[in-house]
């Protein structure tokens, strides 16, 4: 593998490295979500329904969690340079699609060239940084990344409702394709064209069986979304997904090199963070999907109005976001883990508590702790696993995380959504006894599910101690006076 100090040579200063990431992984991130609210003006243009609709998200999303541990593998044999480039090249492409699409089945096609693209973005940065930046410049420099993917996410639901309803939607991808192709000639610039070297034969196979499984667990959990977890194309994906996860599982551990090491998971510290991740993922996501929502189907107001109120959130997740990788570098990472944990429960078990008044402050206080709860989190877990992991397993290993994570943005609207729509078709009241509001009860057991999700996020994140080194033996007068020359 090149070395880093020969690496930051050629890319020069880190700052000019982390001017291309940050904006990079902020457009990737931010078009995971940035149609959602637009998706009811979507339908009714092409006069589509709902379950057609919800492809326009599930095809970004199914090439999202599918390509980043794709990524984060092949970057341990091709350059950063030229993935970085392709990625770019390939989500200015499907954002053109989109932008000029006539029809809904042309526009699902150019989320789905996006997804490619895009699924290369953040995976690449982590590792960028973790391989390009000095070791005392890395919890800084995954900071500032990690700002970039926190912004992007809260910025979705801000970007499409505020530009989209202004402008139309369409607009959304022309910004998407201007800024992916301004940001192609200096990525070219500062990223190395070096290979890493001894990367060995890549496991084609495995890659298909994992990849086939966390899309399929997306593709199951979406359709749930739209028809119930009983539909047959609901169960039966999430039947196939366990199926082929199995067949990755038993290939890993018999085939000379498996696509994703077995070592990698014995670190403690490592294989716990990926649940934490997945799990924070589901609550974080949740969270930016509903409050929007809640802001218009219950207070009543317009997406570009809901927008405003979704600003708080991005603004501090990026202000924080560089002190935080700076502050797990002194305190560790499970007390940070457990912090940025229990901020999350707080503020949704708030949000489950206020949803039903007419301010609209509680949904902004809210979500603006869920966020930096989450930050705090995903910053301090990716930290960990980049200084941990080894430099040989470092792509695949932030793949698998990240992967994780993406898996657990497409899972928690589609379950939460799941629960909303049977809570409004019952009409009962809220679960949550605190909850004194007239409107938003099926919100305020959907921000109450969050809460008991953060809490067995929490049991788990207990367990992120790393291991003990055991002890040296105790030497004895006797022992230390016969090694006395």
């Amino acid at each position: 593998m090149t070395s880093t100090s020969t690496t930051t040579e050629q890319t020069g200063p880190g700052l000019a490295l982390l001017a291309v990431l940050m904006p990079a992984i902020l457009v990737t991130v931010t078009a995971s979500d940035m149609v959602n609210l637009m998706l009811p003006t979507i339908g009714e243009e092409f006069g589509a329904s709902e379950a057609e609709l919800a492809w326009v998200v599930t095809g970004f999303l199914l090439m999202f969690s599918v390509g980043i541990p794709l990524y984060g593998r092949v970057s341990d044999r091709v350059s950063l340079r030229r993935l970085f480039a392709f990625a770019l090249l390939t989500y200015a492409a499907g954002s053109l699609v989109c932008a000029i699409s006539p029809n809904l089945p042309m526009l699902v096609t150019g989320r789905i060239v996006t997804g490619l693209g895009g699924a290369a973005i953040p995976v690449l940065s982590i590792i960028a940084v973790t391989r390009l930046l000095p070791a005392e410049k890395r919890g800084m420099g995954i900071g500032v990344v990690s700002a970039g993917a926190g912004v992007g996410t809260a910025a979705g639901p801000t970007l499409g409702g505020g530009v989209g309803q202004w402008l139309g939607w369409p607009a959304l991808f022309w910004i998407m394709l201007m800024v992916s192709l301004l940001l192609l000639p200096a990525a070219w610039r500062v990223l190395p064209d070096e290979a890493p070297a001894g990367g060995g034969r890549l496991d084609l196979p495995g890659g298909i069986l994992l990849g086939s499984g966390t899309g399929l667990v997306l593709f199951g959990m979406t359709q749930a979304q739209v028809s119930g977890f009983t539909a047959p194309l609901s169960w039966g994906s999430l039947t196939v997904a366990v199926a082929a996860l199995m067949l990755f599982g038993w290939r890993t551990v018999h085939v000379e090199q498996p696509f994703v090491p077995p070592s990698l998971f014995s670190n403690r510290v490592y294989r716990t963070g990926i649940l934490v991740a997945f799990l924070a993922m589901i609550v974080n996501l949740g969270g930016l999907v509903f409050v929007p929502l809640l802001l218009v189907e219950v207070n009543g107001l317009t997406p570009g109005e809901g927008a405003l109120v979704m600003i708080p959130a991005g603004v501090a997740t990026a202000l924080l976001s560089p002190l935080i990788g700076r502050l797990a570098d002194r305190m560790g990472t499970r007390p940070l883990v457990l912090a940025g944990l229990t901020l999350i429960g707080l503020f949704s078990l708030s949000l489950s508590t206020f949803t039903g008044g007419s301010s609209v402050i509680p949904a902004g206080v809210g979500i603006l702790g869920i966020s930096i709860g989450f930050i705090l989190v995903m910053t301090t877990i990716i930290g960990a696993a980049a200084a941990e992991l080894p430099a040989e397993q470092a792509g695949a290993g932030l793949g698998i995380l990240q992967g994780a994570q993406f898996l657990g943005a497409g899972t928690g609207p589609a379950v939460f959504g799941v629960l909303v729509s049977a809570r409004q078709q019952s009409g009962s009241g809220a679960a949550n006894p605190l909850h004194s509001g007239q409107d938003g009860a099926a919100y305020s057991d959907v921000f109450l599910a969050m809460t008991v999700v953060v809490v067995l996020t929490l049991v788990v994140a207990t367990r992120m101690r790393p291991a003990k080194v055991p002890a040296a033996p105790a030497v004895t007068p006797a022992q230390e006076a016969n090694t006395v020359p």
